[in-house]
């Protein structure tokens, strides 16, 4: 089986390579093929995965090609894992909405939808090539805006095209972990859109523990979320929200945050792998360990102006792990692969799952999974603060959608002004010349 990896040479690649080391079992992946647009980036994740498999007798074979119809032609499975503009246009996603006075993180607020500006014409062609090249290709899309990115996919695709994300499975492990109960047996009551979910209940045998968790105020503060957002509010929300409505709910605080940073998120990101880059080159030394040693460091650092915003300093060791990506990529693929049925969190199209959206809209809630695919579960209705936040964001990506298709400047202006963390029209026009001047991406938006 072959699983092709776009955005090849990205720094998390070598999680998914992992994951499939450890798969020994019959129809599991024996051919990985890595693309990339930059040959160097693609060179040096290529060194890593080799050290990685050193000594594995069954390590999937892996070739690296910077032709994007050579990497899909005879794929079973494609990871998305693209970053349009780089490391370098995140940085200035976020410096440029900061200079505004509102937020740029990749995925929420202004940051995030000039990044999706950037990356829907990219992820509908590729999608086109995947219809034409594989076309029974499952697509299982990582790269950021996640949901947003996965509706573009889908409307060539269909439900071919899944979406996944480590934060709400992360989320629902520390509360399980919290409550004494094993994560593999609980079921997570989880839904919203993809970083604007809220977790609203973990059942063990039947019975939901959540409210025995809300009740504790020690137990509400021994974890990240709790922290976080504080007891008092979680209890208000009767939930448990995914980390990213700390953007929303404690805004002012988090722009203060940003702006007073050193070095945002991205300026960070951008400098710590262009080191890593560059160690992976020099003779004699090991690729793999400066990737482990970068990587500890990166998931050190994770939303640190979140929690320097809330006053909780560094992340305490239990909640470093991630809900990994790459186990649930992995979990997704052998599902469909052997029939191994699965219940997982994705993002997928919404169908008649929640009714204050349309068929089409993706979302990101739990889901059986088969050789059909992934079938999201029935969900109990979002209370009204929920449907708010989801509809007001959920217009704004079609309204992204849109200016990708169109190329209407005035399409895009009016997607930056409609989401909830940008207060102004004026701004929202600032925010496009901005970007536009910034990135030649966005050349396509014409008035």
């Amino acid at each position: 089986m072959k699983l092709t990896i776009l955005g090849g040479g990205g720094f998390r690649v070598p999680l998914v390579y992992g994951a499939l080391l450890g798969d020994h079992a019959e129809g599991r992946v024996t051919r990985v093929t890595l693309h990339d647009l930059d040959a160097g980036r693609l060179s040096a994740i290529a060194r890593v995965l080799a050290e990685q498999g050193a000594g594995v007798p069954d390590a999937p074979e892996v070739t690296a090609t910077t032709d994007l119809d050579e990497a899909l032609r005879g794929a079973d499975f494609v990871f998305s894992a693209i970053r349009v503009g780089g490391l370098e246009g995140r940085a200035a996603d976020e410096r440029i909405a900061l200079a505004e006075g509102v937020l740029g993180q990749e995925t929420v607020g202004a940051g995030g939808i000039a990044y999706g500006l950037r990356t829907v014409p990219v992820a509908v062609h590729i999608a086109r090539r995947i219809a034409a090249l594989a076309p029974d290709a499952w697509v299982i899309n990582f790269t950021n805006p996640a949901g947003l990115v996965t509706e573009a996919m889908s409307r060539v695709l269909g439900d071919r095209a899944v979406g996944i994300c480590d934060s709400p499975v992360g989320l629902g492990r520390r509360v399980a972990r919290i409550l004494g109960a094993n994560p593999d047996e609980a079921w997570i009551d989880y839904v919203g859109l993809n970083h604007l979910g809220w977790l609203r209940g973990l059942r063990v045998g039947g019975r939901d523990e959540l409210p025995r968790l809300l009740a504790d105020e020690e137990a509400l503060g021994s974890f990240e979320e709790g922290r976080l957002f504080g007891p008092e509010w979680l209890r208000s929300l009767g939930a448990v929200p995914n980390e990213y409505l700390h953007y929303y709910y404690f805004n002012r605080e988090a722009v203060r945050a940003y702006q007073q940073a050193e070095r945002t998120r991205g300026a960070y990101l951008r400098d710590q792998q262009a080191g890593f880059y560059a160690e992976t080159g020099k003779p004699g030394s090991s690729a793999l360990a400066a990737w482990h040693r970068t990587l500890a460091e990166r998931e050190a650092t994770y939303m640190a102006a979140n929690r320097e915003a809330a006053g909780i300093g560094e992340r305490d060791e239990e909640d470093l792990e991630s809900g990994g990506y790459e186990k649930v990529a992995l979990a997704l693929m052998r599902a469909i692969a052997r029939n191994e049925r699965a219940t997982l969190i994705l993002n997928v199209r919404n169908g008649t799952t929640l009714s204050v959206l349309d068929a089409d809209a993706v979302i990101e809630v739990p889901c059986f999974v088969d050789a059909a695919g992934a079938h999201p579960v029935s969900v109990s209705p979002l209370p009204y603060h929920a449907v708010g936040l989801v509809t007001a964001v959920k217009a704004v990506e079609r309204e992204v959608l849109a200016a990708a298709e169109s190329g209407a400047r005035a399409t895009a202006v009016k997607a930056f002004a409609l989401h909830p963390l940008v207060d102004s029209v004026s701004v929202a026009r600032r925010l496009v010349d901005g970007y536009t001047a910034e990135h030649p991406e966005l050349a396509y938006l014409r008035p």
